[in-house]
């Protein structure tokens, strides 16, 4: 699918583009392909010049290769944009060449942030003046999105730490616990993997001397921005551990307490078993053979001899 945006009054103006003939009815500011074909990617190389990788390469580069200036003079850019989702976070890597007068763009999937800044560009007039401020604006909006999720995370931590600290922590409860922390360290890892690849690519914009004054006070402020959400991804990772910490090991006392339970009685229980071993060998002068009582005798005696250990584990405490 092609989205074709052009400048109407400032403001950013949406055109899907079905034929190869409506390209060439615009003057577009950006072009976003999402999940394109191979029809609609010849469409744009004849349209405009322009040769837009194919999805399956977009991966295959090195680090050091996702920020250059290729052949036909136009800034080749690969960078991971952060797509949070309810079932599974996750990065999704968007290519973009910037040529003197267009952004194009070509992704997989829509991303969020994609489409606020669509939203934002057209109830904004003059936000946005040319294909330079639609990549910062992407950038900036991209910083936003990191922001909002970590407010989420805070929130389910926060959450999670309720359910640990409360009085009665079940193994059930802990478990549950347990995969909350999983789920938010993971998504806290991607957070600051994704503002790690915006740094990089900001700044490779503002060390190819491509912004205007007023772009490089932006992406300045970008970079501000990342090192602020840095800090808090760094807080969330000690939060996360404090938080499995506790879990493990209000676990660990929930199984020490089963533990104990079965050596307080296996402990009771010793004095009565030696006793029954003892009555239980029928020699001649064992006074069951010629005393009456001596069963019952020697049950109460068992009795009497597990109650003893029971009352005093009770006094110290050690039943509770």
């Amino acid at each position: 699918m092609i989205n074709l945006f052009v400048l109407q009054k400032g403001r950013l103006a949406q055109e899907q583009v079905d034929e190869r003939n409506e390209l060439l009815q615009h003057k577009p500011i950006w072009i976003d392909v999402v999940s394109p074909d191979d029809e609609e990617l010849a469409w744009i190389k004849e349209a405009y010049g322009v040769a837009l990788p194919e999805l399956e390469d977009l991966g295959d580069l090195e680090a050091s290769a996702r920020y250059f200036e290729g052949e036909d003079e136009n800034i080749h850019i690969r960078t991971d944009f952060l797509l949070d989702e309810e079932e599974a976070s996750r990065n999704v890597r968007v290519a973009f060449v910037l040529t003197r007068d267009v952004l194009f763009s070509i992704h997989d999937e829509d991303l969020p942030v994609f489409r606020l800044v669509r939203l934002r560009a057209r109830m904004r007039p003059g936000s946005v003046r040319n294909a330079k401020d639609v990549l910062m604006d992407l950038y900036a909006t991209d910083a936003e999105y990191s922001a909002d999720s970590i407010e989420e995370v805070y929130e389910r931590l926060e959450e999670a730490s309720r359910r640990v600290l409360a009085e009665n922590v079940t193994d059930a409860a802990a478990a549950d616990v347990l995969e909350t922390i999983a789920r938010e360290e993971d998504l806290n890892g991607r957070i600051r993997r994704n503002v790690m690849d915006t740094r990089r690519a900001v700044s490779f914009l503002m060390r190819s001397q491509l912004l205007s004054a007023e772009q490089q006070d932006e992406a300045r402020q970008i970079l501000r921005d990342i090192d602020s959400i840095e800090n808090h991804t760094a807080f969330l990772f000690d939060k996360i551990n404090f938080l499995m910490d506790a879990t493990v090991g209000f676990i660990n006392i929930n199984q020490n307490k089963i533990i104990k339970l079965f050596s307080v009685v296996s402990v009771a229980l010793m004095p009565p078993t030696l006793i029954a071993s003892i009555y239980g060998m029928n020699f001649k002068i064992m006074p069951e053979l010629d005393w009456a009582a001596g069963y019952p005798w020697a049950i109460a005696l068992m009795a009497v001899s597990a109650a003893i250990p029971l009352v005093y584990f009770r006094r110290k405490g050690w039943l509770s």
